[in-house]
């Protein structure tokens, strides 16, 4: 497997020979995670469960920013603790990305709970003289780093030139970034240079290294996390390591709305919660993969119009297997065998989830066509199922499973509601369908038979 890595600007090699370790990016958690966090978490979500599905163990770090002036700030407003406030956040979280069908990190350290570890980590930039105290705490000092602008492409003179000067009288330099705020404001601890909380960039590094060790495989987030943040970030783990920090840089694109940036001053912001009440998990993945993880994509209700009759073909497609008999059927096999290697190449391929979906769609599609054409027998559903069950596992697509009783319950009411509609018992008929109407079933008509399928409850599609 190959992915663009954002340093060096070409394709480089996933080395599948050992555990490959990933550390993302995760949220400040001062307020509500939105599409936008959903489409960075969806595709490192993918890039996961592809390579678990190839049967290679992963450690995948994913981190909580739980101090952070925004927080803090959040918490005044309400009259709460900083710690309120990010714990708030953080079941918000889970509860949003359980619910988008995303596999839960092994580790989610908090910085927080790594105050210890960072300053270890800040104590040995100082010795090594890549960074100093000031009046107003510690800082990196940017000029001691010569490949400063390596990852965002940025020079330094270009950026000094820019930078604003005056600022903070502490630093050195313009472009010093802060390792340790000094602070009396809660929440703080005591530190070698006085009470104060980290800055944001050094947590990242400090976490990462702690759990990945010095050299990792993957390092990740949105396209906005490459600069400042994640230059930071390389800038003080390779002053303190001397080494290589990730070996691959991947960032996701941009989400706008009806192609504007998302802006709380607008308004235009979609929340997760939003998002999953009206569209459903299945709808949302499809929409956040429809395009290739690098570029931006745009939010319309139209796209995602699009995305639910794709998703309502899903959906017919999983019934038809399950209702599939035995009769005469056609020939799929090899047509399967190909489709899973189409799907497989495009997500070796850069993680191109745009051409992968391409073929999970044709799979579909030509196994709705036998249905209809009513030469899809069980043998050639299973088959259909087995491919069908593992891309939707890799791409997080999740119908929800209908036991083998409650499939032959609601058979039995649909025969009991034939046979009191031939009987003339009309108004039994009636209260039989009123039950399937509670169960969301709805009717599929074929030339010699009708099957049912459960719909999903998306306020969207009603």
């Amino acid at each position: 497997m190959k992915l663009q890595d954002t340093l060096s600007k070409v394709e480089q090699e996933v080395d599948i020979s050992k555990e490959v370790k990933i550390y993302l990016c995760g949220v400040t958690v001062y307020d509500e995670s939105h599409i936008g966090h959903a489409r960075t978490i969806i595709v490192f979500d993918v890039l996961r469960k592809y390579l678990e599905d190839k049967g290679i163990e992963i450690k995948f770090i994913q981190n909580f920013t739980d101090v952070d002036d925004k927080i803090i700030k959040r918490a005044n407003t309400e009259n709460k603790t900083a710690q309120e406030i990010s714990t708030q956040y953080i079941e918000n979280y889970f509860s949003d990305f359980d619910g988008l069908n995303v596999k839960r990190a092994t580790n989610y350290p908090k910085a927080t709970e790594h105050i210890e570890d960072i300053i270890k980590f800040i104590g040995k930039l100082i010795e090594k003289d890549t960074a100093y105290v000031s009046e107003n705490g510690v800082y990196f000092s940017v000029s001691k780093f010569s490949e400063y602008g390596k990852l965002s492409k940025k020079k330094i003179d270009e950026l000094q030139s820019g930078a604003r000067i005056g600022i903070d009288e502490g630093k050195k330099d313009p472009l010093d970034f802060a390792l340790w705020k000094l602070s009396e404001q809660e929440p703080s601890w005591e530190s070698p240079w006085g009470r104060g909380r980290p800055g944001w960039h050094i947590e990242c590094s400090a976490m990462s290294v702690k759990y990945l060790g010095e050299n990792f495989d993957i390092h990740g987030g949105g396209r906005d996390l490459i600069f400042p943040h994640h230059e930071n970030e390389i800038a003080q783990s390779e002053s303190y390591t001397r080494n290589q920090f990730a070996k691959i840089w991947m960032h996701v694109g941009m989400v706008t709305i009806e192609g504007e940036k998302m802006s709380k001053s607008i308004g235009n912001v979609k929340s997760i919660k939003h998002v999953l009440e009206n569209w459903g998990p299945n709808v949302i993945r499809l929409f956040c993969l429809s395009g290739h993880y690098s570029k931006p994509i745009d939010y319309s209700e139209e796209l995602l119009k699009e995305n639910l009759t794709k998703w309502r073909q899903v959906r017919t497609c999983h019934y038809e297997i399950i209702h599939a008999e035995d009769q005469k059927e056609g020939e799929s096999g090899e047509f399967i065998s190909k489709i899973g290697s189409e799907f497989d190449n495009a997500l070796d391929n850069d993680l191109n989830t745009h051409l992968a979906l391409s073929a999970f769609f044709q799979l579909v599609k030509e196994t709705n066509k036998l249905a209809a054409e009513e030469k899809l027998g069980k043998e050639n559903a299973e088959k259909t199922k087995t491919e069908l069950g593992r891309m939707s596992k890799i791409l997080g697509l999740k119908i929800p499973e209908i036991t083998e009783k409650e499939k032959e319950g609601i058979d039995r009411l649909i025969a009991d509601r034939g046979r009191a509609r031939k009987e003339k018992q009309f108004e039994e008929a009636d209260k039989i369908r009123d039950k399937l109407n509670e169960l969301n079933i709805e009717l599929i008509d074929h030339k010699g038979k009708t099957i049912w399928m459960r719909k999903e409850r998306i306020k969207a599609e009603n």
